[in-house]
């Protein structure tokens, strides 16, 4: 069975626009055109708020063409399931940040490596972390 990846967005927004912050083992994996990677519609949701409140007031052209960027990557949008919600919800996890505890949950219920350098994941037992 082939591994089965998640990015985490800033390493969505890493390997879009500034792919030498990756470290070589994300690179690789984000580069191999056999990696199974997904990105999460919160990734979408998290760019989308960021950009409205300023934080990354440079992603307009990412927002604009969101899809075209994730397709260039060669990953498969995650839509957010009832059961990726309500275990973000009972996450034993005192991160508070919804768009973490969203993608923690899908890694976890899709049985994905979440690629990230955030180590508020480490924290979390039943995710498999790769950076």
């Amino acid at each position: 069975m082939t591994a089965r990846f998640l990015l985490d967005t800033h390493v969505l927004l890493w390997a879009l626009t500034a792919p030498e912050r990756l470290s070589a083992t994300a690179h690789t994996i984000i580069r191999s055109r056999s990696s199974d990677l997904s990105v999460s519609a919160a990734s979408a949701w998290e760019i989308s708020t960021k950009r409205r409140i300023g934080k990354l007031p440079q992603a307009d052209a990412l927002v604009g063409a969101y899809g075209k960027h994730v397709d260039r990557l060669g990953a498969t949008r995650l839509a957010i399931t009832d059961d990726h919600a309500l275990l973000a919800g009972d996450l034993e996890w005192e991160h508070r940040d919804p768009f973490d505890r969203m993608i923690a949950s899908q890694a976890m219920i899709e049985s994905m490596s979440l690629i990230t350098a955030d180590r508020a994941f480490a924290e979390l037992r039943g995710i498999s972390l790769v950076w």
